[in-house]
């Protein structure tokens, strides 16, 4: 056996890792399938100025990432991307809603869509406090 440490990111290695965990995870979970979702907004001459993306798995939206540009900020756009993907999610089957933010990030913005924090990470020195939210669906 040998271990290694990498202080570069190397995405063949962490596809590998994401790999082998969700094999693993199949063999508890059925033979669940993760689907890519992403929704996209861009300006005039095509370039991104908002999105979130994530996946749909487990009858949940894992939301991995959300961005809006500054220009955008303010705008409405944030929800209106985050209804989209609901809505998509929703007909995939998802029944909730999942992501985890930073404090001076969107904790608000995700309660004012009805997200609640079911966990948070707190008092760590020179760190902000890090916020668990899910949001399940009627």
């Amino acid at each position: 056996m040998h271990i290694a440490v990498y202080n570069e990111e190397n995405s063949e290695i962490f596809e590998t890792l994401v790999s082998e965990l969700r094999q693993f995870n199949m063999s508890h979970m059925d033979n669940e399938k993760s689907k890519p979702l992403s929704v996209i907004a861009t300006d005039d001459i095509g370039k991104i100025i908002g999105g979130v993306s994530g996946r749909t798995i487990y009858n949940q939206l894992l939301i991995e990432i959300l961005w809006i540009s500054e220009s955008a900020r303010g705008s409405g756009l944030g929800t209106n991307l985050m209804l989209r993907a609901e809505s998509e999610a929703k007909a995939r089957g998802c029944i909730a809603a999942q992501v985890d933010t930073l404090s001076f990030q969107a904790p608000k913005f995700y309660q004012k869509l009805g997200f609640e924090i079911v966990g948070k990470v707190a008092d760590i020195p020179n760190s902000p406090e890090r916020f668990f939210l899910v949001k399940r669906y009627s």
